[in-house]
């Protein structure tokens, strides 16, 4: 085992003494900045969504073009992250860390001013086109500042409960903004969040970190960022105009024929957009696709129960973030509890499952809801989802990102931001379709403008999604259970690792033999 070791997850030789001076006094500021910049990330997914109707009838939009308000800022940042992740290799992770942040906090001020839609949906692209630069440069920077292995658990304990619980805390805030202040405000906060990010990232990131990866091929870039738009778009499309609608399969379809060809390309090319060990690593790609599952399964949640607590049992906006605080909680218990304490004991091959388990049984117990149920009903569920999502994300992000050399960490970044949001992507369309016919279904031997028949229809499509979220969960459990290696694989593993230091480093080895 070498004296010095050069993990993966430790910057480059030549600047390996100034991010050891910066990162090792500062580490937990560093952590703290980053964690800012995923959070205001992540939260914009949904923030916004609670806004839409005081928006609409302030720009004076359609129900028709509501849903590009969300689109737009799905679309750039889905179809953009693996050119953000390899930016950040090519030109470094502060550089891109810094742009990014003043990109989404301008495009974020250009929103608040919005008047008119059109304005409103190109800012909103613009911060999901920023978003895609920041997001890989925030996590590949907190991979290269922790290496060792204890302290690495819990700083992706945090990172990734942040991950779980960002839509959640989006609609908190974002009803709290609404009522208190106005829409606008729901863009407007992303600005002093992105200024104490700005200013971390100046006095606390290594400078010229992560920079001289080789620019892949332009072809890559239109293949890739292409496959990944058109894959988005055909999603977002499925619920408003049905999946039989040319713009919903036509999009779907091409998406997959130009993703075939990138990973095609991928396997030959001197210097790839997402080089493909980075996923076809086993315990890696479990990670990712526990990820993409997580993604899928909580929209479930996010999307359903929150319509039930409005229109059934008449939240306001605000109430109903509040109500979402006992997931957030468990969220974050079981996210420190797992990464610092089971994780090394167990590994992510009990762990990770089990939280796909915890998962399916909050969706199932959300089945049980109805008209007449109170929010003591709906306990079970959120701390449910709150262990699954604390025990999938934290665990999934670091396995993602562990054992990854230094040039290819922001790639590597990017496709765990994909997998999430591809994951959301996917379970958007898929639930809301299936909510939507399952609705339309009950209704249809009813009488026409039967209120109470209109409730026991939506109650019958919310029912329908949540089974079906606990059946993508299940799907997770035997897909991780399968994949994820056994302990003793994984410590020869980590032996051979450690004897690689180009790759993996000696600080890497015993998180690799959990």
């Amino acid at each position: 085992m070498s004296a010095t070791p050069t993990s993966s997850t430790t910057p480059p030789a030549p600047t390996a003494t100034t991010a050891t001076t910066t990162a090792g006094d500062h580490r937990w500021l560093v952590l703290t900045t980053l964690a800012l910049a995923q959070l205001m990330v992540v939260l914009d997914a949904t923030i916004v969504n609670i806004a839409l109707p005081s928006a609409q009838t302030a720009l004076g939009f359609d129900d028709n073009d509501r849903q590009w308000v969300v689109t737009a800022y799905a679309l750039a940042f889905g179809s953009l992250l693996l050119v953000g992740g390899r930016l950040s290799d090519i030109l470094g992770r502060r550089r891109m860390f810094l742009v990014g942040l003043v990109g989404f906090a301008g495009a974020s001020a250009l929103g608040g001013i919005a008047d008119s839609f059109g304005t409103l949906v190109a800012a909103r692209a613009l911060q999901g086109a920023f978003a895609a630069v920041l997001a890989p440069a925030a996590l590949s920077s907190l991979t290269t500042t922790f290496t060792q292995p204890r302290e690495r658990a819990r700083a992706f304990g945090i990172f990734g409960a942040i991950a779980g619980m960002g839509g959640a805390i989006g609609l908190l805030l974002g009803g709290l903004l609404t009522e208190t202040l106005s829409w606008r405000w729901n863009l407007y906060v992303n600005v002093p969040i992105a200024v104490v990010a700005l200013v971390g990232g100046l006095v606390l990131l290594p400078r010229h970190s992560g920079r001289g990866a080789q620019r892949p091929a332009v072809l890559d870039v239109v293949l890739g960022s292409g496959g990944l738009f058109t894959l988005v778009f055909g999603f977002s499309q499925a619920e408003p105009r049905g999946w039989g609608d040319v713009l919903t399969w036509g999009p779907l379809a091409v998406g997959v024929v130009l993703l075939v060809a990138f990973a095609l390309r991928q396997r030959h090319g001197s210097a790839p957009l997402l080089p493909l060990p980075i996923v076809t690593d086993r315990d890696r790609g479990a990670a990712f696709l526990g990820i993409l599952v997580a993604g899928s399964g909580m929209f479930g949640a996010f999307l359903f129960v929150t319509y039930y607590l409005q229109s059934v049992l008449g939240y306001s906006p605000m109430r109903t973030g509040l109500a979402f605080m006992p997931m957030v909680l468990a969220i974050i218990v079981t996210a420190q509890l797992q990464t610092n304490l089971l994780v090394p004991r167990f590994g992510p091959k009990l762990l990770v499952p089990v939280g796909m388990l915890a998962g399916a049984a909050g969706m199932l117990s959300f089945t049980l809801l109805d008209a007449t149920s109170t929010y003591p009903h709906l306990l079970p569920g959120f701390v449910l989802l709150g262990i699954g999502m604390g025990s999938i994300m934290p665990v999934s992000i670091q396995t993602a990102t562990l054992g990854v050399a230094p040039a290819q960490a922001g790639a590597a970044s990017a496709a765990v931001s994909t997998s999430q949001q591809i994951g959301g992507a996917i379970g958007t369309a898929v639930l809301n379709t299936i909510a939507t016919t399952a609705t339309a279904t009950a209704l249809a031997g009813a009488a026409a403008g039967d209120p109470a028949a209109r409730v026991e229809a939506a109650l019958h499509g919310f029912s329908t999604a949540y089974t079906w979220s606990a059946g993508i969960f299940a799907v997770g459990f035997v897909l991780t259970a399968t994949l994820y290696r056994r302990r003793g694989d994984r410590a020869a593993r980590a032996a051979s690792a450690a004897e690689r230091p180009a790759t993996v480093g000696a600080a890497d080895a015993p998180a690799l033999a959990h």
